[in-house]
């Protein structure tokens, strides 16, 4: 592919146009098979317009009509192939410090205290950090009895956004929270990343943990630099736990019932040295945890390297094509039922 001037950004889509031989070939035979139908023995061909209420296209009429539907094809096969001929040069922006956000994905998170769900208001937390973000580098584990890398700390948020859509309790093959093990696979992680660079956690949870030592591990982490901060999802009322079969429910029969357990989750970030928030439906608990993230020691930079964002012009053809089209629109509203609208307004007056 060229890398300046006029060129198409998936060409391959031209292939298309092999379709348009075997389409002649095809009326062709129609035509011919057609002219050689059982009805011919009844009337003679200037005679059957008459016999069947139907004209009869003639050869030239069926061609020219072939060759503008061929036009159309063309079209729409040059609007998807991505025509694009211009471009801006564009800086390239790296963000300063890193973000690992640890999500609970355990069956507490299926729970629908908050609307759709607690792990579907998590996600879209997590969607609100990625648009809204500017300065930190992204990570995500999503966690339930084993972590699971998602995606390592990266500048590709698009790969974040592209994974929210599959991630729920399912992906959990053993149930529970084990928020240790996830601790150390983001530890891990982060021991990977430049030493320069400030580095903290966001933890997503509904604070359903059974677990010693919790408070303990992330003050370590804090030590080493590793602030937590704390989303905190659902409501101190709670609300019983999904099953596949109805709720969940204990030895004895009764619906298993989970609630918001905010004061571990505030201790957890007190622990840490970082911020609790409790998710809603407003920006300002997404706001508050990048500006805490992202008190670092490195600044956003701008590198030295630039890259081109292509200017597409894949509309112009489309927009041709919709012209074209606009006659066709009105012979396939036909004269009847314009005759059928004009004799409805004649009937009105």
């Amino acid at each position: 592919m060229p890398e300046s001037g006029f060129h198409f950004i998936q060409p391959y889509w031209f292939l298309g146009l092999l379709a348009l031989p075997l389409v002649a070939f095809w009326r062709w035979r129609s035509a011919a098979k057609a002219a050689q139908a059982p009805i011919h023995r009844y009337a003679d061909a200037h005679l059957l317009p008459y016999l069947t209420g139907a004209r009869a296209l003639g050869r030239g009429e069926r061609w020219r009509r072939f060759l503008g539907w061929s036009l159309l094809w063309l079209l729409l096969l040059t609007a998807l192939a991505g025509p694009r001929w211009d471009y801006a040069s564009v800086q390239l922006f790296h963000p300063g410090d890193n973000l690992l956000i640890l999500l609970d994905i355990s069956r507490s998170m299926d729970a629908t205290d908050t609307a759709p769900s607690r792990l579907g208001r998590a996600r879209q937390e997590i969607q609100d950090l990625i648009v809204q973000n500017r300065r930190l580098r992204l990570g995500l584990i999503a966690f339930a009895s084993v972590p699971h890398v998602i995606s390592p700390v990266t500048e590709d948020s698009r790969a974040l956004l592209l994974a929210l859509p599959a991630l729920s309790s399912d992906l959990a093959q053993l149930q529970g929270s084990r928020l240790q093990a996830a601790f150390e696979r983001a530890e891990q992680l982060l021991d990977a990343l430049p030493a320069d660079s400030a580095k903290s956690l966001l933890l997503i949870s509904d604070g359903d943990f059974d677990e010693a030592g919790l408070d303990a591990r992330a003050r370590a982490l804090a030590e080493r630099g590793i602030r937590l901060h704390v989303l905190g999802v659902g409501t101190p009322q709670g609300a019983e736990v999904p099953g596949e079969r109805g709720a969940l429910v204990d030895p004895n029969g009764v619906p298993v019932r989970t609630r918001l357990d905010e004061a571990q989750l505030q201790a957890l970030a007190a622990a840490g040295q970082g911020l609790y928030q409790r998710a809603d439906y407003r920006d300002a608990d997404t706001q508050a945890l990048l500006e805490v993230a992202a008190q670092g020691r490195l600044p956003a930079t701008s590198s030295s390297d630039r890259t081109r964002v292509w200017h597409e012009r894949f509309y112009l053809p489309v927009a041709l094509l919709l012209l074209l089209l606009l006659p066709r629109f009105r012979d396939w509203l036909g004269p009847n039922r314009g005759a059928a609208s004009a004799g409805k307004e004649r009937r009105s007056a």
